[in-house]
């Protein structure tokens, strides 16, 4: 870290200046860690081609499953914002009402409809059945 109050030499308007580096660049593989912004980590349990991933009714494949248990119980509120949101701006929803934590929000975010289904039908990539324990 080099920081201003130590004298660094730093760039007009720059405070603190953080440098990382990485080890070494390659694929990920089964045993991997990974850390997420939102302070969350994990091991991967399996890399599957992606036509054996589960994938959405529109064809869409599935990137990535968590462990249902590691983000409440980490308390990544960030982490279950950002994917919610994520959600609503693709599919276009808006919000109802006028809550305190989404008057940031775009406009055309605020108005989704009261029956607008939270949960998305998932389906096995290998047997192209509904799988009814895996929702986002």
């Amino acid at each position: 870290v080099f920081s201003r109050d130590d004298d660094d030499d730093l760039p007009a308007g720059v405070n603190e200046l953080v440098r990382v580096y990485v080890a070494q660049k390659r694929k990920i593989s089964d045993g991997d860690k990974l850390a997420g912004r939102h302070g969350n980590k994990g091991v991967i349990g399996k890399i599957l081609p992606v036509e054996d991933m589960p994938f959405l009714p529109d064809g869409t494949p599935v990137d990535i499953i968590l462990n249902t248990h590691g983000v409440p119980r980490r308390m990544n509120i960030g982490q279950i914002l950002e994917t919610h949101l994520g959600w609503v701006a693709k599919t276009g929803w808006n919000i109802e009402g006028n809550p305190e934590w989404a008057q940031n929000l775009p406009e055309d975010l605020q108005s989704a409809p009261a029956d607008t289904r939270t949960a998305t039908p998932v389906f096995d990539g290998a047997r192209e059945e509904e799988l009814t324990g895996l929702l986002s």
